[in-house]
């Protein structure tokens, strides 16, 4: 058995995980702001009250966990709006940075005394976020906010691969979620297992690379 740690666990492709890591018998850390009947009908420890945006992360979250070690840590809280260029809101663009870009860096620095020997991270980005696979422009944001996301993913590979801990990079897919208005092209359900396969396998020899969940390697 497990012990995960998963941030944005309250709805989406988050809960969807902390159903699946539940039904296989793992210890499921479900971290969200605030909670709902869904997730509070799991077999899962919630930890709520917690907002990337802040700045008191490690302050509201090493206490929560407490001495407890992480196994795999799943870094996929994360918030969308859409901006073109005729309509640059910098205010929304720098909300997607303080929780996409810097959000899985303050939940893993917190954790860092927390991460057993052997430990996976895993930030759930965007390919949006890939410079080699933009085609179309646009959603300035977001994409901005998860090409930052994978630069947090490979430093932090270098950084903890003396420590022997794995990391990876995630794109779930255009997944039928609230974040997308349901327009996705796969369910959440479908998402999660892909996820969850691709932290699977993740080893030392993978560490820092960037995956879809359908399972193949995607373009930085």
């Amino acid at each position: 058995m497990a012990t995960i740690l998963i941030t944005g666990a309250n709805q989406g492709i988050g809960l969807e995980m902390v159903k699946q890591y539940c039904r296989r018998g793992d210890q499921v850390l479900a971290v969200c702001r605030v909670s709902n009947s869904e997730l509070e009908a799991l077999d899962c420890e919630i930890i709520s009250g917690i907002d990337l945006a802040g700045n008191d992360v490690a302050e509201l979250l090493q206490p929560a966990v407490g001495s407890r070690k992480i196994d795999i840590l799943i870094n996929n809280a994360g918030i969308l709006s859409r901006e073109t260029l005729d309509d640059l809101d910098f205010d929304r663009m720098r909300a997607q940075y303080e929780v996409n870009a810097l959000g899985p860096l303050k939940v893993t620095r917190a954790m860092l005394n927390n991460l057993a020997d052997a430990a996976k991270i895993a930030i759930v980005t965007s390919r949006v976020g890939s410079l080699g696979d933009n085609a179309s422009g646009g959603n300035y944001g977001y994409r901005m906010s998860k090409a930052a996301a994978n630069m947090a993913g490979v430093n932090l590979m270098h950084d903890l691969k003396p420590e022997g801990i794995a990391v990876i990079l995630l794109h779930p897919g255009y997944v039928s979620t609230n974040m997308t208005n349901y327009s996705g092209m796969t369910d959440a359900a479908s998402a999660a297992k892909g996820l969850i396969a691709r932290i699977d396998d993740l080893d030392m020899a993978t560490t820092g690379t960037f995956w879809h969940a359908e399972g193949y390697e995607l373009p930085w």
